[in-house]
């Protein structure tokens, strides 16, 4: 790989938030590995530098932890969606091959991590005003917190995944082809990292919770079985 392929591959990202259609289609009909590597260190940098936010509010320690943590389960959701979502691409009809979809996951995922990296100084000065932990509106505090930051990752995910809709639809064999494929991907990134999210909690730190990488049961239930679990709770009341 040349050195300067990969710095021109860098100055290029900024084009790919941007939605730009020219950047998105020649990189997804020309995967390059310069191409694949820029995707891969802005997945490192951008979930890093987010992930730190989002477990500073507990404590120092919480936020290396998840700095370490985001971009290990976006690269995890990416190693466990890459064949699926290329059996997708095929059997749907989009006539992607292998390669191009996993530049196009790539991109998508690099895409999030960027717009996710570039709103960090905004929640990282929210945590730094913010009520902590110890104090008596910690509880509060959290909760709305954790709201904010859901919102946040759901709309650089939903973003990051959406621009790419309109170049699916133009290299795909139909439109309707491309639709079928992104929705495909949508959900499975959305299913496997939701679990993969859940294995790996904690991220955002209860009050009067230890400070740990991973929790005990790390490897017991599963998400679904906790939303299934706390529906039930409430129809029984």
């Amino acid at each position: 790989m040349c050195i300067k392929d990969f710095y021109q591959a860098l100055r290029a990202l900024p084009a790919l938030c941007q939605g730009r259609v020219e950047y998105l289609r020649e990189w997804l009909e020309q995967p390059t590995e310069a191409r694949l590597a820029a995707c891969a260190v802005a997945i490192l940098l951008g979930g890093a530098a987010y992930g730190f936010t989002l477990g500073l509010w507990r404590a120092p320690l919480m936020g290396g932890y998840v700095a370490l943590k985001l971009p290990m389960l976006i690269t995890l959701t990416l190693l466990t969606n890459g064949l699926i979502n290329s059996l997708f691409a095929q059997v749907l009809g989009s006539g992607l091959s292998f390669r191009q979809t996993l530049m196009s996951l790539l991109m998508s995922f690099a895409t999030f991590a960027l717009i996710a990296g570039g709103l960090s100084p905004i929640a990282m000065a929210v945590v730094l005003t913010a009520p902590g932990p110890a104090e008596s509106e910690g509880a509060t505090t959290y909760r709305c917190l954790l709201l904010g930051q859901v919102i946040i990752i759901v709309y650089a995910g939903i973003t990051a995944h959406r621009r790419f809709l309109p170049i699916l639809r133009a290299i795909s064999t139909t439109p309707s082809a491309a639709s079928l494929v992104f929705i495909a991907w949508l959900a499975g990134n959305l299913l496997v990292g939701a679990q993969l999210s859940w294995n790996l909690r904690p991220f955002f730190g209860q009050p009067g919770s230890p400070v740990q990488f991973l929790r005990a049961d790390w490897n017991h239930s599963s998400f679904y079985e906790s939303v299934w679990r706390n529906f039930s709770r409430l129809l029984t009341k």
